[in-house]
């Protein structure tokens, strides 16, 4: 063996360490050479022929060497070892295991198109030539060299360096005798300026409580799913034709211990859960829980794309907690984050000494308002990276949905960017056709694998078809968040009341375009953070008023067309903004009986969507809505139907957007008889004023609003009213 080989391995920077190390035909006989730094000495033990042979140290650094008379592979042994104090250990030899990745793997894994690329690469607990441990893989084809490294080597990068496959890409490594739990990161030199760098696993299922950032091997079979029953249903629960109403939460600051603790997973069963249950959600949306190094991101900085958070407990737990939603009926919508990554130095960002996840062009690479670094979506190797995590959360933790984040900043090459700052595409267009091939294939991929799994959009543009199928030229996803519908809501709601005749058109103008996609109505954290104020505190007037603007908002939710979605806290009206630093205001529920109240009225609010069909059943076309009259912008009254096509079912809803009593208020129906009201935002119990319409409401044969007949009611103070047909006269 020359003396620079040797010293290349003993150095640490050796390319190829299998072709040194392990066993090895030599003219006839067999070398078995080992790089054990730890070790006064060494002997190579052969157990069926309880022989040992004492090796020859031939680098001062720890490099050993023994030729074997007469000997072929394969063959079966160990080192024992001598430490510097005494000890003596025996030691498998990680050089002396086959390759576990098959040729066919490989072209895969190279040619971009693994969807499950997290059964090859990352850590897996594995059996090899009838020993345990552990198969390591991570994708880095411009290191120099790659070295597992853990508590296992006492983190010395020379011990365990990697086999390079150079057809993908990849290099791997079984390490025998490892088990769960063991802490692991990856040492890479790279070939820029000498540059070494401990990374975590990209592909690692499990990661140390930050500020630690190593990963850790798991075990993500061994916990016994009970939520058959749910997944048969999926299809049904899903479905755009079914109430979907989603409490969108921050699991690290919903509540918390009297201690300012997380509450765990397994907490989080006892607690949130029953409350989810009881408020008649139908799934929950978790900000981000992929590991994050930094809590004030929300988990919108990703470092561990396959790796639930540790700040809430282990893997199983996360799962036990998915299962459990499932059991008591609640769907569980993960927000994803594959548009950009942070620049942490053990995260993706410059791998192996090159932009291998990130452009190298700062100009496509960077993204200016969050500091982070953006995918290199024309990369093979890149897509298939994000493919397989969204495939991973559906088919290792059954997640039911995944709300896509920051979607128009793919789309557009120049989002947050000046001119000049932004690289045309090849057409000398702004729109990313790297990003929305892999947004279309990610779609498709999803829906061909899981057909019943929703796939939401974050997309705050006019782009078209964000929701119109794949093979129809759209991008694929289930809903899209109407971001246009919430902006104009919540602006019309910040005028105070006799303003707002003159900004009618605001609350209108959604019905514009409202059918142009299926839509979800987000009211999101994004709303009550950064000084745009809580919910409750945006709205104009005393503190009757506001909580009475909050129900009537909530209330105009409802009876839109679209799905729903409400941040935590906005249900009983918390005073503050959010902060991810603490638990929401729970207390405001004993001090004071108009949270209670606020509270009290989502919840019915919520059991209402979901027991009317012409709420939920035809959300996305004209036949499932009908104005009835949208001119009255002196009074800032609306009136419409919610329809049921099928059967002829309408729900009529009237909303008064002043704090002035309308008596004698006349609605044009179809059907002559009796008539109720099913909701008014303004009872006693609500902590309204009372003005409500009690008993039945009978028409009468004056025509009014293109209708035969008409009922009259009066309409409560910044109050909504739906009203159904109950029986003929």
């Amino acid at each position: 063996m020359p003396a620079e080989t040797i010293e290349a391995i003993a150095g640490g920077y050796h390319g190829d360490p299998f072709s040194v190390l392990g066993p090895h035909a030599y003219d006839g006989n067999l070398v078995i050479r080992a790089f054990l730094p730890q070790a006064a000495s060494v002997k190579l033990v052969i157990a069926k022929a309880e022989a040992q042979f004492a090796m020859e140290r031939t680098h001062t650094d720890g490099f050993f060497e023994l030729v074997l008379d007469d000997q072929a592979l394969p063959i079966v042994y160990s080192f024992q070892i001598r430490l510097h104090d005494g000890t003596v250990l025996l030691y498998e030899d990680p050089y002396a295991y086959s390759e576990s990745l098959t040729d066919f793997d490989e072209y895969l894994l190279a040619e971009g198109t693994h969807i499950r690329m997290y059964e090859k690469l990352g850590a897996h607990l594995e059996v090899s030539q009838g020993r345990p441990g552990v198969r390591f893989a991570v994708w880095a084809p411009n290191a120099l060299r790659v070295s597992v490294i853990g508590d296992f080597n006492s983190w010395d990068g020379r011990r365990h360096p990697m086999r390079f496959r150079s057809n993908s890409g990849i290099w791997d490594i079984f390490i025998p005798d490892l088990a769960e739990g063991a802490i692991y990161k990856y040492e890479i030199k790279t070939r820029y300026l000498n540059y070494t760098v401990n990374k975590t696993d990209p592909v690692g299922f499990f990661s140390e409580m930050r500020p630690k950032t190593a990963s850790i091997v798991w075990n993500l079979d061994k916990y016994d799913w009970k939520d058959n029953e749910w997944l048969e249903r999926r299809g049904e629960f899903n479905s755009l034709n079914r109430p979907i109403n989603v409490y969108e939460v921050h699991l690290g600051s919903w509540r918390r211990k009297s201690d300012n603790q997380w509450l765990t997973y397994l907490d989080l069963i006892e607690e949130l859960i029953p409350y989810v249950l009881d408020m008649g959600y139908t799934h929950i949306e978790l900000l981000p829980i992929a590991e994050h190094p930094f809590d004030g991101s929300w988990g919108y900085q990703v470092t561990g794309y396959f790796a639930a958070t540790s700040r809430f407990g282990t893997p199983d737990e996360f799962m036990a907690f998915v299962d459990a939603c499932h059991q008591a009926g609640i769907g569980v919508i993960l927000d994803w984050v594959p548009a950009h990554f942070p620049r942490d130095q053990h995260g993706l960002a410059f791998f192996d000494g090159t932009s291998l996840y990130e452009h190298d062009d700062p100009r496509q690479g960077t993204h200016p308002d969050w500091g982070t670094l953006v995918f290199n979506f024309g990369r093979n190797e890149v897509r298939q990276f994000l493919i397989s995590n969204a495939i991973f959360w559906l088919a290792k933790y059954h997640i039911d949905g995944l709300r896509v984040d920051a979607v128009a900043s793919m789309l557009y090459l120049d989002f947050s960017r000046e001119a000049g700052e932004w690289v045309p595409n090849r057409y000398g267009g702004r729109e990313n056709l790297e990003a929305l091939d892999f947004i279309r294939e990610f779609n498709a991929r999803v829906h061909a694998n899981y057909p019943d799994v929703l796939t939401i959009a974050e997309e705050s543009t006019s782009w078209s078809g964000v929701s119109r199928p794949v093979e129809e030229d759209g991008l694929g996803f289930n809903l899209k968040w109407n971001m246009g519908w919430m902006h104009d809501s919540l602006q019309y709601f910040s005028n105070d009341p006799i303003y707002r005749s003159f900004h009618h058109g605001t609350l209108t103008f959604s019905l514009l375009y409202a059918f142009s996609e299926h839509f979800l109505l987000p009211f999101s954290h994004d709303e009550v953070v950064h000084l745009k104020r809580s919910m409750l505190d945006k709205m104009p007037g005393d503190v009757w008023q506001k909580f009475a603007n909050l129900r009537a908002l909530y209330a105009y939710q409802l009876a839109h067309p679209g799905k729903k979605m409400l941040f935590m806290g906005g249900e009983f009206g918390q005073w503050r903004e959010w902060t991810e630093e603490q638990s929401l205001d729970w207390h405001l529920l004993d001090q004071s009986g108009m949270h209670r109240q606020l509270q009290s009225f989502v919840r019915d609010l919520n059991r209402l969507y979901a027991s009317e069909p012409a709420f939920y059943l035809d959300d996305h076309t004209w036949a499932g809505f009908t104005w009835i009259d949208l001119h009255d912008s002196q009074r800032s009254v609306l009136a419409f139907s919610r329809n049921v096509p099928d059967s002829g079912e309408q729900v009529f809803v009237v909303c008064n957007f002043t704090p002035t009593v309308r008596y004698d208020y006349r609605l044009g129906v179809p059907n002559e008889g009796q008539y109720s009201e099913v909701l008014n935002s303004d009872e006693f119990a609500y902590g309204g004023s009372g003005v409500t319409n009690p008993g039945t409401l009978d028409t009468s044969p004056t025509p009014w609003h293109d209708k035969p007949f008409s009922i009259t009611f009066t309409l409560a103070p910044l109050g909504v009213q739906s009203i159904k047909f109950m029986a003929s006269g």
